[in-house]
C-alpha cells in the first residue's frame, strides 16, 4: 500500500541565480497536521511560473522516496528533506513506471487524478545545485507527476493512498515522459495517450504536433533539412533601384548548379566580408523566391545595407549566402488570406503574393499595405499586376501622410475573421495589428508575424530581464572561435572556459529562449547557419535538421547562429 509521507508547501520567492533574480516556488517544506487540497493547489502553497506549473491540471506535484534514494546514490550526497524536489506530496510507492495517466487515487478526504509528468525546467536543478538534473530526470525515467484534484478534502502525512481507477490503455508516467522527450517515440502509444481524457491539454497539443510531423517540443518549428550547409557563393545578376531607399538584388548560383526554389516568405542570410572584420551577417526576405531576389532598405547607420546600395555591387559581384530559412510560410487551405505590411515589411508578403498569383489561387486575397507616401511605396506596380491575376483580390493602400493604418482602420475594412493573416513591418506595427485582428475575432494562431530583429526572450521565472542592446561580453575577450549572432549583428570570440553558447548569448544580452538548459525541452533550439558544435551534456533528442540546442552546445570552430 502506498503512503503519503509528507505534505510540502511554499510560496514563491525571489532567488539570486547567475547574476539574475528568479521568482520560483520550487522551495517547499513539510507542514504538520492536516491541510486542504483544493482545486488549484494545497493550502499554503503557490507557484512562481504559472505558464509551466500550477493550475487545475497541475495542482499537486508528487515525488517518491525511492527516487530520493536513487538520486542520493547517484550524486553521492544528501539531497535534503522532503520537498527538496519541489514536490507537494512525498510518497512511499507510486513509482513513475507503475502509475498511469488517468489513474485516480483516494488520499485522506480528497480524490486525485494523474494528468502528466513533471515539466522539465531548470529550477529543480537550481534548487538542488545539480544543473544537469532536468535531463537526468527524463533519462532515468524518474520525472514525478502532477495530480488534478477531483474532490477537495483534507490530507496529511501518514494517509494511505488507494487507487480507485486505472487510466485507459495503462500508459505510465515514465512512458508518457519518454514519448515526448526521447527519440523515436511509438506513435501507436502516443495515440493511446491522446485517448486518455485526463491527459493535460498541453501534452495533448505536443503529442498532436509529434503525430503531425513536428518536434512537439519547441515553440518554434524545427523546419526541414536546409538545401545546403554553411554559406555558398551566389553571383549578383542585377541591381535594381525600387525607390530612393530600397534596392533589389537578384542572385544566381556562382557555380552554375541550380538553386532550390525557396518557400514564399522565407529569408536569406547574407555574409559580406568586404563590409568589415569580422564579416557582418544580415538576413533579408526573398521578395521573389523564383528569381532569388532580395530587396534591401538603406538604413541610416546600416553598414551592410549601405554597402549593398552605394554602387559597390554590380553584376558579377559575389555574396556569401546561407540557405533559405524561416517559418513565416503561406499555409494551404480555402480560407481568405490577409497580407498586411508596412514599409520594407512588404518583402515576404510580396513573395506570398507571387506564389498565389502563379497558382491562380481562388481564395479571397486581401492586400493591405502602409507606406510613408507614394514615393516610398516599393513594388506598387508589381503588386497591382499580381493582384490582377487573382480572381478574388482586394487592395488597400494607406499613406502615413494621409491616414495611418491602425486597428480602428482595419476594423472599418470588415475583413473576414476566418482568414489566415500574415503581418510584417516594424515590431510595434506588428504588435498593434496582431492585437487588433485578435480583438476583432480572429484566432491568435492564425495571425502570423515575421520579425528579423532578435526574437522575444523566453526566460521562465527571471524577473529582472531588462532588454539591452546586444554587446560584447564584459571582461577580457575570449580566445576561442568566433560566434556570430546574426539577428543581433554581433560577432564575439567564445571563451576558453565558456560552458555553452546560451551562456555566451546571455553575457552579451542577446535575447534567448530556454527552459530546461540541459538539452531536453528544445525551447532553445536555434538555426545553426554555419559551423559545427559539440555537446555537454549530449541532448536526449537531437535538434531538428540544420538546428542546434544552444543550452548545451559549444562551438567546434566558427559558428553563425540565427539569434
Amino acid at each position: 500500500m502506498a503512503t503519503l509521507l509528507s505534505v510540502n508547501v511554499g510560496m514563491p520567492k525571489d532567488v539570486a541565480w547567475h547574476g539574475k533574480t528568479v521568482h520560483t516556488g520550487v522551495w517547499k517544506a513539510p507542514v504538520t497536521g492536516r491541510v486542504m487540497a483544493r482545486r488549484l493547489n494545497v493550502d499554503g502553497d503557490g507557484q512562481g511560473d504559472l505558464a509551466g506549473h500550477g493550475g487545475e491540471q497541475r495542482a499537486v506535484l508528487v515525488y517518491q522516496t525511492d527516487s530520493y534514494a536513487h538520486w542520493s546514490d547517484f550524486f553521492s550526497k544528501d539531497l535534503g528533506g522532503y520537498g527538496a524536489f519541489g514536490e507537494n506530496f512525498t510518497v512511499d510507492g507510486l513509482a513513475d513506471d507503475e502509475v498511469h495517466i488517468g489513474d485516480r487515487y483516494r488520499i485522506g478526504d480528497a480524490e486525485f487524478e494523474v494528468t502528466q509528468p513533471r515539466v522539465t525546467c531548470f529550477r529543480v536543478g537550481m534548487r538542488l545545485g545539480e544543473p544537469r538534473l532536468p535531463a537526468l530526470l527524463v533519462g532515468h525515467h524518474r520525472p514525478g507527476f502532477y495530480l488534478r484534484v477531483i474532490t477537495e478534502g483534507e490530507v496529511g502525512a501518514g494517509d494511505e493512498i488507494v487507487r480507485t481507477r486505472i487510466g485507459p490503455h495503462r500508459v505510465t508516467v515514465a512512458e508518457v515522459d519518454a514519448l515526448l522527450y526521447l527519440p523515436n517515440p511509438d506513435h501507436g502509444r502516443i495515440r493511446d495517450a491522446l485517448d486518455v481524457p485526463a491527459l493535460s491539454p498541453g501534452w495533448q497539443v505536443s503529442f498532436k504536433d509529434v503525430l503531425a510531423g513536428g518536434g512537439g517540443l519547441a515553440p518554434v518549428p524545427t523546419g526541414k533539412e536546409p538545401p545546403w550547409t554553411g554559406f555558398r557563393s551566389l553571383r549578383v545578376e542585377r541591381v535594381v533601384p525600387e525607390t530612393a531607399s530600397v534596392t533589389s538584388i537578384y542572385l544566381a548560383p556562382a557555380d552554375g548548379k541550380p538553386l532550390p526554389v525557396p518557400a514564399a516568405g522565407q529569408y536569406l542570410t547574407v555574409r559580406v566580408p568586404s563590409a568589415g572584420t569580422p564579416a557582418p551577417v544580415r538576413s533579408y526576405s526573398l521578395s521573389d523566391p523564383a528569381t532569388y531576389r532580395i530587396s534591401v532598405k538603406r538604413e541610416e547607420h546600416g553598414v551592410v545595407s549601405g554597402l549593398l546600395q552605394e554602387g559597390t555591387l554590380h553584376p558579377g559581384s559575389l555574396l556569401e549566402v546561407a540557405a533559405a530559412r524561416g517559418e513565416f510560410l503561406l499555409a494551404a487551405g480555402a480560407d481568405p488570406v490577409l497580407l498586411i505590411s508596412a514599409g520594407i515589411g512588404v518583402t515576404p508578403v510580396l513573395a506570398m503574393l507571387h506564389r498565389l498569383a502563379a497558382d491562380r489561387d481562388q481564395r479571397e486575397i486581401w492586400w493591405v499595405h502602409a507606406a510613408h507616401d507614394q514615393a516610398h511605396q516599393a513594388f506598387a506596380a508589381e503588386a497591382r499586376d499580381l493582384l490582377r491575376a487573382l480572381p478574388n483580390s482586394r487592395e488597400h493602400i494607406f499613406y502615413a501622410v494621409d491616414q495611418r493604418l491602425t486597428g480602428a482602420v482595419l476594423e472599418s475594412l470588415a475583413m473576414p475573421k476566418r482568414a489566415d493573416a500574415y503581418v510584417c513591418g516594424p515590431e510595434s506595427f506588428m504588435d498593434d495589428i496582431r492585437a487588433a485582428l485578435v480583438d476583432q475575432g480572429m484566432k491568435p494562431d492564425r495571425v502570423r508575424t515575421e520579425l528579423f530583429a532578435a526574437r522575444s526572450a523566453i526566460n521562465p521565472g527571471v524577473t529582472d530581464a531588462t532588454r539591452r542592446q546586444p554587446h560584447p561580453p564584459s571582461g577580457a575577450p575570449g580566445s576561442g572561435p568566433a560566434v556570430t549572432f546574426a539577428r543581433s549583428g554581433l560577432t564575439v570570440p567564445f571563451a576558453d572556459d565558456g560552458p555553452s553558447l546560451l551562456e555566451l548569448a546571455e553575457r552579451c544580452d542577446v535575447p534567448t529562449r530556454w527552459s530546461c538548459r540541459t538539452g531536453v525541452c528544445h525551447t532553445c533550439e536555434t538555426a545553426l547557419l554555419s559551423g559545427e558544435v559539440d555537446f555537454d551534456p549530449e541532448p536526449l533528442e537531437p535538434a531538428g535538421p540544420g538546428n542546434t540546442l544552444i543550452c548545451c552546445a559549444r562551438p567546434r570552430g566558427e559558428v553563425v547562429l540565427d539569434l
